[in-house]
């Protein structure tokens, strides 16, 4: 009973096994972790300006609503190619000493998952308009909006990117709506974050608990080729909208287009594979189907679908007339 009545006693035991447990539960398994996984081979560092952008995503709270991490169920399919894995997070290290908020894989989804947000949607454009002010590209968003990242100004500086802005967002703004040095750094960090391919021979692990897809019949040029509605939603209607109407001063509309409904099929897949920047009016177009490694029985049922929806009467092309396009792009 002396034991129980010495309080050194108890309060040294009390403390050697939290410390005992602390290294078996905490550290050594931590240490463990760092040395069985490294990154993938074909891993790409953050630049310097990613790094300081990382800052800034955490300094803003981003993580609070936005995750990185693509679990393995059939649901998180859209917002990776894989289910992520430890070699993901194997470069990140401490923030700084007192900090370690290295991984930002996050524990809720008010907003999208980031993991491969930089595949998604790399235009540069569109990330800047995004933070600006969220609902000129989704109607209803609920994220906030970050103006103190960007200046009016009266003139573009040379090394400056202007952000073209929806009128019914620039009220009682007269100058131009600038990008900061911060607001470009966030962005160049959005899209530095990407899914690393694994090595050559390396079949990542399946999705679990598959939704069942039911076949949509199809006849003519529909035939045989992925849903062109969906793939529109994945790939452009974030600029583009859904009623195919785009915003006007900066993204062009499909409806009506003379492009989608012309003759011209090879700048129309030159367009969609290697992106677009001929139109002062509106921003620039990324490469959306190098970019998402579109396959041509996808662009030409995204062509498809842009060609007779919202109106538009045009005729439908075949993956044949496409994929001959793709390969002399390529």
């Amino acid at each position: 009973m002396d034991f129980f009545d010495n309080h050194k006693k108890l309060f040294l035991t009390a403390l050697g096994l939290f410390v005992i447990l602390t290294l078996a539960v905490a550290i050594f398994p931590a240490i463990s972790n760092q040395i069985n996984n490294a990154t993938l081979p074909n891993y790409e560092p953050l630049s310097a300006d990613a790094q300081r952008g990382k800052l800034i995503y955490i300094s803003n709270g981003c993580v609070a609503c936005h995750t990185q991490q693509v679990r393995n169920v059939d649901m998180d399919k859209v917002w990776g190619k894989r289910p992520g894995i430890a070699a993901d997070y194997a470069a990140n290290t401490r923030t700084d000493f007192w900090r370690n908020t290295a991984t930002l894989m996050g524990t809720e989804r008010t907003g999208p998952d980031l993991t491969n947000i930089g595949t998604r949607q790399p235009s540069m454009a569109w990330n800047l308009l995004h933070l600006y002010q969220p609902r000129a590209v989704v109607e209803k968003s609920i994220m906030p909006a970050y103006p103190w990242l960007f200046e009016v100004k009266n003139e573009v500086g040379k090394d400056e990117i202007e952000v073209i802005v929806p009128d019914e967002f620039r009220v009682g703004i007269t100058g131009k709506i600038v990008a900061s040095k911060e607001a470009v750094q966030l962005v160049n960090y959005l899209q530095s974050l990407k899914q690393t391919e694994l090595p050559d021979g390396k079949v990542p692990m399946e999705f679990l608990y598959k939704k069942k897809e039911v076949p949509v019949a199809a006849t003519g040029a529909a035939a045989n080729l992925p849903d062109g509605g969906a793939l529109y939603t994945q790939n452009c209607v974030a600029c583009h909208q859904a009623n195919g109407e785009g915003l006007k001063g900066a993204f062009p509309p499909l409806k009506g287009s003379p492009v989608v409904l012309g003759e011209d099929l090879e700048l129309y897949v030159n367009i969609i594979m290697q992106g677009y920047d001929a139109r002062p009016e509106y921003a620039a177009m990324n490469a959306v189907g190098k970019d998402n490694n579109l396959t041509p029985e996808e662009v030409t049922a995204i062509i498809n679908h842009e060609k007779t929806s919202w109106g538009n009467a045009a005729k439908p092309v075949t993956a044949e007339e496409v994929k001959k396009l793709m390969d002399l792009i390529k």
